[in-house]
């Protein structure tokens, strides 16, 4: 019996929930679904510069299994880009960054940036 999943913790959501390409290759109706967590180990790793094993101490999840997220992911994006589709960013198994943590390793989501403006940290 497999063990079951744990959820992903996440920053917070992407600003942006989508993307399409400029111009439709072939009226491609095709939509590639990227999952929540999938988007954050991308952010994590090619944005924010995280290794595998900081994304994945943040993310509450081992490093292999950040590896395979991070993987699934980015074969996505290059199948959507070389393909010129639509992408869709949803679902998955996480959970939202509760803003009690004293650190946020990903430099600061809108929870911990306003708790540290409040404690004088930040101006």
């Amino acid at each position: 019996m497999p063990r079951p999943m744990k959820c992903r913790k996440v920053c917070c959501l992407p600003r942006n929930n989508g993307f399409v390409p400029l111009q439709n290759c072939g009226g491609a109706s095709e939509t590639v679904l990227i999952s929540v967590d999938e988007y954050e180990a991308i952010r994590l790793i090619d944005n924010e510069g995280f290794s595998q094993e900081q994304c994945g101490d943040y993310m509450n999840v081992a490093r292999t299994t950040v590896q395979m997220i991070y993987k699934n992911a980015r074969k996505k994006i290059a199948h959507a880009l070389v393909n010129g589709l639509a992408i869709r960013i949803e679902g998955g198994d996480y959970r939202l960054c509760d803003g009690k943590e004293e650190i946020c390793a990903c430099g600061g989501c809108q929870r911990h940036r306003q708790n540290r403006e409040r404690k004088g940290e930040l101006k």
